[in-house]
């Protein structure tokens, strides 16, 4: 495994070392100023930043794993909690919310309780705050709030929470490498991403939904989905499948991901907003760079516990 780990890892910053390389290159023949080179250059050093923690957590093992993807559900949960229509009345069950649905979802999550675990938020969680917010006797807008603060949980907490929640399956054969899956989820989604923004660039013609994301076009999702697909049937040696079926389960987290990002830019047009955040210069918040892993983390991790765990 740490060969393995080695290996991906040197690969990952190669490309980072020929992303900037690239980036100084058109900087330099830009004009003074050029606004896309600016955002280009701090989308790659954002970049920097974020594999170097994954890799810090990722050398922690399970635990470290853990934290992070907590810490990245707080963040994001602020972040979708701030655009939503909150009232007095709803304090206590936002306090429930962040400070002991969310740290419990995780621990449980840690200790790998599935049967608590895949219920708790959708089940527990979704009755007693709505009957927090009851308590305090104001029905104005009750629905509406309510609902909010639940997809915020389903959105923010329960989805990413699934992420490493892969720690926990019962491969056999594949003892001890979990976080190998973690790592192949990650890498198709997010190259999915960037490979239909690049695939749009070319080739792009007719528009999928304007209204929402003006940028996502047929072809760059046809040419992303399908790259991106290759790309994970390519690291079918890290996983517990083979070449076809890593392309399959590819090809499905990669649509999966494309509609989470339709989703949450529906949401933020609702709002009003342009990105999520501004924690992540370049990036936006922390929704913005997991809203296509929000959509596919559970899929994700039910297809591969249904056909290869032990349960």
């Amino acid at each position: 495994m740490d060969t393995h780990f080695i290996i991906l890892l040197a690969c990952v910053l190669a490309v980072l070392l020929i992303a900037t390389a690239a980036a100084q290159v058109l900087k330099r023949r830009a004009a003074p100023g050029d606004l896309t080179i600016q955002n280009l250059t701090a989308r790659i050093n954002a970049w920097w930043v974020m594999v170097a923690v994954i890799a810090l957590a990722f050398a922690f093992g399970a635990a470290g794993v853990v934290i992070l993807f907590a810490l990245c559900s707080f963040a994001a949960l602020r972040e979708f909690l701030t655009l939503t229509n909150t009232r007095a009345a709803d304090h206590w069950a936002l306090v429930a919310a962040v400070f002991v649905v969310l740290p419990l979802q995780y621990i449980l999550v840690g200790i790998g309780w599935y049967g608590l675990y895949s219920i708790m938020i959708p089940v527990y969680a979704f009755l007693f705050m709505p009957i927090l917010s009851a308590l305090r006797g104001q029905t104005e807008n009750f629905l509406i709030a309510v609902s909010e603060a639940q997809w915020a949980l389903m959105i923010a907490v329960f989805c990413v929470s699934h992420v490493p929640a892969l720690l926990s399956l019962q491969i056999p054969g594949y003892e001890g490498r979990n976080l190998f899956l973690i790592f192949f989820l990650i890498v198709v989604v997010q190259s999915s991403d960037v490979l239909q923004y690049v695939w749009g660039k070319l080739l792009g013609r007719r528009k999928i939904a304007p209204n929402l994301s003006p940028s996502k076009t047929l072809e760059g999702l046809v040419g992303g989905v399908l790259s991106a697909s290759v790309l994970g049937a390519a690291l079918f040696w890290i996983t517990p499948f083979t070449v076809v079926q890593a392309f399959g389960l590819s090809l499905v987290i990669t649509l999966m991901g494309f509609f989470g990002g339709l989703v949450m830019s529906a949401i933020k047009r609702d709002r009003g907003v342009k990105d999520w955040g501004h924690l992540i210069a370049g990036h936006g918040g922390f929704i913005d760079r997991l809203d296509s892993v929000i959509f596919s983390a559970p899929i994700f991790f039910h297809i591969v516990r249904f056909y290869w765990d032990v349960h």
